[in-house]
């Protein structure tokens, strides 16, 4: 269903709360992209997002309450899956089957199982593009890091300490029955919040070994999932870090990513870049445009007048025209299935571990040696007794 060289890329967007919403405003602002489908059950959700492309300028896409009837009704190049996370393995291997491209928003899916049918189906459709949303990676404060690893300024790098302190209300879970559900949100402040970060963490330390995790739920109700995770996660080089994440840090001390290396440091704070210093620096302290271009990677200098960051004006936006032009080019997108996949497989490991009290090794999740354990949330009463 590849759109020919130049002609815009016809998306259909499969879900239109929040986020499907978001996608169709970075479509609206590309002229690569022509939303031409909406998907959703709710005909007011469909008639909210259709508005939203009129008032920006773009036609009215059609709307259906399946993606099987968008299928049907052809004329697509990419769809994107925006629904709740327990859907998005299942809709995307219906889509890819079809014979589109598929972008999913995080997390790949709340389960190993279905996401792993997914890698296997796209692995015969190598001329497919699928991509998974972690859209954090195009932000200029998180390539200016990614750059001085791979220019070796931070040296060895030994350690990393990952923050995801957020605040949820009880109504932001009391509204939707699928928000803090182990089948549709597959956890808490890690799996919904904290996976970003932890893409991030992946990113910059490389392939998680093993993972030793406790969680809890503390300041909410009527949920089955955790408000807080904290783990100790051990890498492939030796490197050690740790992640915490929650939505009990009242009022929101919001995320901070800290990266240690033997001849350096970085923080990463709100998505900028707070602190750099390295051991061959003039200076020692480096701002993120010079670390940039000081750095090179294979994606070229970090000029903010040519970046996909400044073009479209946002993170989301600068995955989109990656996606935009790996379908174009044939390539595979800057971040991947198996990215996707080794996130949720570390996420699914926490998890693990919390419920089993013993380390998980991430390849043995990824591989299905835990297929079909249930998890929980582990409670404070439950600490206490087994200590």
């Amino acid at each position: 269903m590849t759109a020919s060289t130049g002609a815009p890329l016809r998306l259909a967007i499969v879900g239109c709360g929040v986020i499907g919403r978001l996608h169709a405003e970075v479509a609206a602002a590309n002229p690569d992209l022509d939303v031409v489908a909406l998907v959703d059950p709710h005909a007011d959700r469909t008639a909210a997002v259709s508005a939203q492309l009129v008032a920006a300028g773009r036609p009215a896409p059609a709307a259906h309450a399946a993606l099987g009837e968008a299928l049907a009704a052809g004329g697509l190049d990419v769809v994107s899956v925006c629904t709740p996370s327990g859907e998005h393995a299942d809709l995307a291997l219906q889509a890819l089957e079809a014979g589109a491209h598929v972008v999913v928003e995080k997390p790949l899916d709340v389960a190993v199982e279905p996401a792993r049918r997914l890698r296997d189906a796209a692995a015969a459709r190598p001329e497919q593009v699928v991509a998974v949303i972690s859209q954090h990676r195009h932000d200029e404060s998180a390539l200016a890091v990614r750059r001085a690893l791979d220019a070796g300024r931070l040296g060895r790098v030994t350690s990393a300490v990952a923050n995801v302190d957020w605040y949820r209300t009880q109504e932001y879970y009391d509204s939707g029955a699928w928000r803090g559900t182990w089948a549709l949100d597959g956890g808490g402040a890690l799996m919904n919040q904290g996976v970003h970060t932890l893409d991030l963490l992946l990113w910059y330390l490389g392939e998680p070994v093993e993972v030793v995790a406790y969680t809890a739920r503390l300041g909410h109700e009527r949920i089955e999932v955790e408000d807080v995770a904290v783990a100790i996660v051990r890498f492939a080089s030796g490197a050690l870090a740790t992640l915490h994440a929650s939505t009990t840090v009242y009022p929101d001390l919001g995320v901070r990513l800290q990266v240690h290396g033997t001849d350096g440091s970085a923080v990463i704070e709100a998505d900028e870049l707070t602190y750099f210093h390295a051991r061959d620096a003039e200076g020692g302290d480096w701002s993120a445009n010079q670390v940039a271009a000081a750095s090179g990677s294979a994606r070229g200098a970090l000029d903010p007048q040519e970046s996909h960051v400044a073009q479209y004006g946002s993170s989301h936006g600068a995955q989109w025209a990656d996606v935009v032009a790996a379908v174009r080019e044939g390539r595979a997108p800057w971040v991947t299935l198996d990215d996707g996949l080794r996130a949720l497989a570390t996420v699914r490991a926490v998890y693990l571990s919390a419920t089993l009290g013993e380390p998980v090794r991430v390849a043995d999740v990824v591989e299905g040696r835990y297929d079909g354990v249930a998890t929980r949330t582990g409670e404070p009463e439950r600490v206490v007794a087994g200590a």
